[in-house]
């Protein structure tokens, strides 16, 4: 799916953003993903209903913990690093953590969830992600264009 792309005043190119482009347009200010003008939160992390702009019903995303995830595996290694390196180089005492180490944790962490969040909700959107579903043999033959009864005969 493309997204038009606006273009200088008096032009009249027309071209679009691609699937990855919008997903990180869109996505990292927190727009919706169709109209890129709504909000797509109310509040920090709510979610909210739908587009305010074009309608579109966000009940489609569901991000649970991704963002989570995503941030503490990125934004770890730097904390950690951080850390470290305070405390190899000159050994505080911990009051000194909790006034450096913390703050630099929870300032790399806390304003990335929203822009992690907001890239996943655009990436379910362009993708069509849904829920995973088991499908039976007969469901699998059916799509895949054979008959049912040759499912599970095993072929001389």
């Amino acid at each position: 799916m493309e997204f038009p792309r606006r273009t200088p005043e008096g032009s009249d190119m027309t071209t679009t953003l691609s699937a990855r482009e919008t997903i990180l347009k869109f996505g990292m200010k927190c727009r919706c993903p169709r109209c890129g003008k709504g909000r797509l939160f109310n509040g920090f992390l709510t979610l909210a209903p739908r587009c305010e702009s074009c309608g579109l019903d966000f009940s489609f995303a569901d991000t649970a913990d991704g963002p989570a995830f995503f941030v503490m595996m990125t934004m770890a290694i730097p904390a950690t690093a951080f850390g470290v390196w305070i405390e190899m180089a000159y050994e505080p005492g911990l009051w000194v953590h909790l006034l450096t180490t913390l703050p630099f944790l929870l300032l790399t962490c806390v304003p990335t969830i929203r822009v992690f969040k907001g890239m996943l909700v655009a990436s379910q959107y362009f993708y069509k992600a849904e829920e995973g579903r088991f499908e039976t043999p007969q469901q699998a033959a059916a799509r895949n264009g054979m008959p049912s009864s040759d499912v599970g005969n095993p072929r001389s």
